[in-house]
């Protein structure tokens, strides 16, 4: 007899297992219109690339050159490179000038107009819309500050 009234017996796990799939639902639906609204998405894709560069100091008794050279890593766009850490001589003359896209091999040599001994120099590299910018690589210049 308490099998029939087993079968027979209509209450069930279902609108609670129900109640909680529509709020799991709600729930990811949220965090991915959360997400497009306030452009948390868009940060991932401006990673800094990863570069290693050699720096080159050529220092007499009239000029401070230091050449920079791209040495392993990835290719990046000219215009997102820039050289910080002294007074350029040149301040147009970067790498851009020379490339489009700097990758293994390529070379920069810049002059500094008041010498740049015991700066740290280093290689820049700025996202496309300018939010983010790292420090790819740098060096200390010789001599003594």
């Amino acid at each position: 007899m308490q099998l029939k009234q087993l079968l027979a017996d209509d209450d069930a796990v279902s609108p609670v297992i129900g109640v909680i799939l529509m709020v799991a639902i709600t729930v990811i639906l949220a965090a991915v219109i959360g997400s497009f609204v306030l452009n948390l998405g868009q940060g991932v894709q401006q990673t800094a690339p990863q570069a290693s560069f050699e720096f080159d100091y050529n220092t007499t008794a009239s000029t401070s050159n230091v050449t920079i050279t791209h040495q392993s890593g990835d290719s990046i766009t000219a215009t997102q490179l820039d050289t910080a850490g002294a007074t350029w001589h040149n301040e147009s003359l970067g790498w851009n000038s020379s490339y489009t896209s700097v990758s293994a091999g390529d070379s920069l040599t810049k002059n500094a107009s008041q010498g740049f001994s015991g700066q740290t120099i280093r290689v820049v590299w700025s996202s496309q819309n300018g939010e983010t910018s790292a420090t790819l690589s740098q060096s200390k210049a010789p001599g003594s500050a």
